[in-house]
């Protein structure tokens, strides 16, 4: 069981790019026209206080693991187009919500909107194929400054592959080389979660609700 404590929320079907800056930077998230903004969650009977991350580009710097992981991954083909809802995706989706065995998701349609390329805001994907076959989608917010990952998929079958980082440093390099200045993961925990991943980039800062945004160290 999952519960979160919403300290706020609204519902907007239209939000232009630098007001997206703005949500983002104070620890905003959405999906769909939903948008929300809490500050602890509950997984089972632990409670567990957010973590909202973002990368300054320009101080990214490949690590060892994850030049391994591009290497790895460098016969995969990466596509990036509007963002839209097909049965290719929703059949990955459908392979990728078994990894979860709480508060698992019911249909993309809970992330995105009707109309996921433009509704709320810009969005693009990120598609990751082996030849025909889609491995793995992650759908990017566009604001004026910076970019926001919504929700990624991939399938549990190619997990060796490390796709959700994969697609994470694609993600940073299509959005260093459109020259925004930081990218959002979303939101991690500071107690250890299956959200570490998010935690190990660098030039990565976090929100510190009281007073604003902090470099994060990863042996903090």
């Amino acid at each position: 069981m999952t519960t979160t404590k919403r300290e706020q929320n609204f519902l907007s079907l239209s939000v232009p790019p630098e007001e997206m800056d703005r949500l983002w930077a104070e620890g905003w998230r959405h999906f769909g026209i939903f948008f929300f903004q809490y500050r602890t969650s509950i997984h089972g009977h632990q409670e567990f206080n957010v973590l909202p991350l973002r990368v300054e580009l320009d101080r990214f710097v490949l690590s060892r693991g994850q030049r391994r992981v591009l290497n790895n991954n460098r016969d995969l083909k990466i596509v990036t187009g509007a963002s839209s809802i097909d049965d290719a995706k929703e059949t990955l989706f459908y392979k990728h919500r078994r990894r979860f065995k709480e508060n698992i998701p019911s249909s993309l349609h809970d992330f995105l909107s009707p109309v996921p390329d433009s509704v709320p805001c810009a969005n693009l994907e990120l598609c990751v194929y082996d030849g025909e076959r889609l491995m793995g989608v992650t759908f990017l917010d566009l604001g004026e400054t910076a970019t926001s990952a919504v929700y990624a998929i991939f399938d549990p079958e190619d997990a060796k592959r490390s796709l959700g980082i994969l697609m994470m440093l694609h993600s940073i390099r299509f959005s260093h080389e459109q020259g925004y200045r930081y990218y959002y993961p979303g939101y991690a925990y500071w107690e250890p979660f299956a959200y570490d991943y998010k935690k190990r980039f660098t030039g990565l800062e976090y929100l510190q609700w009281d007073s604003g945004w902090k470099p994060y160290s990863t042996h903090q």
